[in-house]
């Protein structure tokens, strides 16, 4: 069994097709965080730490809205890999214009009932007030970006889908590096505060939006076809994109409920403590940004691999981005467990909440290695669109946390993290234990 493993690793073809899609996609993606690490450093010396806890409520509501539609970048990227595999331009046209008007009716329903979504983020949160108004504020400005920000994922995962990891590079860089600068200006220099930082979120995402659609062209070359917009817009034949992101939607409100529960958890303990995990949230944030470059990889690599029915390249695949992935998640765990500290110092100069921060740092440092299975496990089952199964095993996980984060209420922080690392791991292991059911019993790659 080891030498055909090993065999695999030294395909230096398939290492190259691998890091010709990560390396741009892991530097990308590293500017994400790089984003909440200046907001965070920003809002986290300014006088008060209501500030900080403010951005993180707000852009958890925010983020909850977002990541709910996940699925029109997770869904998007599966489809068009196996359009790409199979040579069907048509299809890789449907698909892109299917989800780019689905962003649209979605925007347009978050804008409709943004009140009463809201209301019930800051219901259940006994934090200040002062915090809740700026956590409002914030959240309310940044949903003028949601068009953008949800087309944003449509193109970002047809392009990943299309084997083509240039463009998402260009344009999250874009968008983050807009965010950055613009958070200087007008957090610091303008003194605008958490709207200051809010506004600077809506022009980075626009921006993306911009240079996206003015790269599609070349990548559309590539793949021969016409636009069908009639069909596109009445969403006809759409059935197998609606019920693939219905599934990750559901899948990912539960893993957003989770992170949700942690801010909810924090913010009984006091601000402090709120802030305190706002600031060391930004370590799991770098870490899955990193590792997700080579999930996707994974993602239009395997799903090229499924629409061409090639067993043994996405075995190959496998291997070498599990390999890659775990190295990587090593070098977080060295790195923040002896530079968290020093992180902790650049992101805030509040003393108690960088005393409740490095209190907790070895949670986060131990992460890493729980967390990376999951990133690639989701990248495997969105590249083969079995949306189903993630879904399945996500509520399972949800199922067997919330009991625990029940029994753990008032225990205090550490217990928090405890049980939110526990919710981690269970989510990879059966999402783990269901891919090798489907790969033992041949039911994984279809026959050609």
């Amino acid at each position: 069994m080891r030498q055909p493993l090993l065999t695999h690793w030294r395909d230096r073809n398939a290492q190259r097709r691998v890091w010709h899609i990560a390396l741009p996609l892991i530097l990308s993606n590293i500017s994400v965080p790089l984003v909440g690490l200046v907001d965070t450093a920003v809002i986290g010396h300014l006088d008060a730490a209501y500030h900080l806890g403010a951005v993180a409520v707000g852009s958890t509501l925010f983020t909850f809205v977002l990541w709910a539609t996940g699925f029109l970048r997770m869904g998007t990227t599966g489809f068009a890999a196996q359009a790409c595999g199979s040579g069907d331009g048509n299809a890789l046209r449907r698909i892109l214009l299917q989800a780019i008007w689905l962003a649209v009716l979605i925007s347009l329903l978050a804008w409709l009932f943004q009140t009463p979504l809201l209301n019930l983020g800051l219901h259940y949160l006994q934090s200040s007030e002062s915090l809740l108004e700026q956590a409002r504020a914030y959240f309310q400005i940044r949903l003028f970006s949601l068009p953008a920000a949800l087309a944003n994922f449509v193109l970002i995962g047809w392009f990943i889908g299309a084997q083509n990891s240039r463009v998402p590079f260009a344009m999250l860089l874009t968008v983050n590096l807009t965010n950055m600068l613009l958070d200087l200006l007008l957090v610091v220099g303008l003194k605008m505060g958490v709207e200051g930082a809010a506004w600077a979120s809506v022009c980075g995402d626009l921006l993306g939006l911009l240079l996206g659609l003015a790269l599609l062209r070349p990548t559309l070359r590539q793949y021969p076809g016409v636009f069908d917009w009639a069909r596109a817009l009445r969403l006809k034949g759409a059935a197998p994109l609606l019920r693939v992101n219905r599934d990750i939607l559901i899948r990912t409100l539960a893993l957003q409920l989770v992170f949700y529960l942690l801010v909810v958890q924090g913010a009984q303990l006091g601000d402090d403590v709120v802030a305190a995990n706002a600031v060391l949230l930004n370590f799991l944030l770098i870490t899955s940004h990193a590792l997700d470059g080579l999930a996707h990889a994974l993602e239009a690599l395997g799903g090229h691999a499924l629409g061409k029915r090639d067993k043994r390249t996405l075995v190959r695949v496998l291997v070498i981005t599990t390999v890659w992935s775990l190295l990587l998640s090593l070098v977080f765990v060295v790195a923040f467990a002896f530079g968290g500290g020093l992180l902790i110092r650049l992101l805030t100069d509040l003393p108690d909440v960088r005393a409740q921060a490095q209190q907790y740092l070895i949670w986060v440092a131990v992460m890493p290695l729980l967390t990376v299975w999951s990133y690639l496990l989701d990248g495997l089952f969105i590249g083969a669109s079995r949306a189903l199964a993630m879904r399945n095993t996500m509520l399972l996980a949800l199922a067997c946390y919330l009991p625990l984060a029940w029994a753990l209420q008032g225990q205090g922080n550490h217990f928090v993290w405890f049980g939110f690392l526990t919710f981690m791991a269970l989510r990879s292991l059966f999402l783990g234990g269901w891919f090798v059911w489907l790969w033992r019993t041949d039911r994984w790659m279809p026959a050609s």
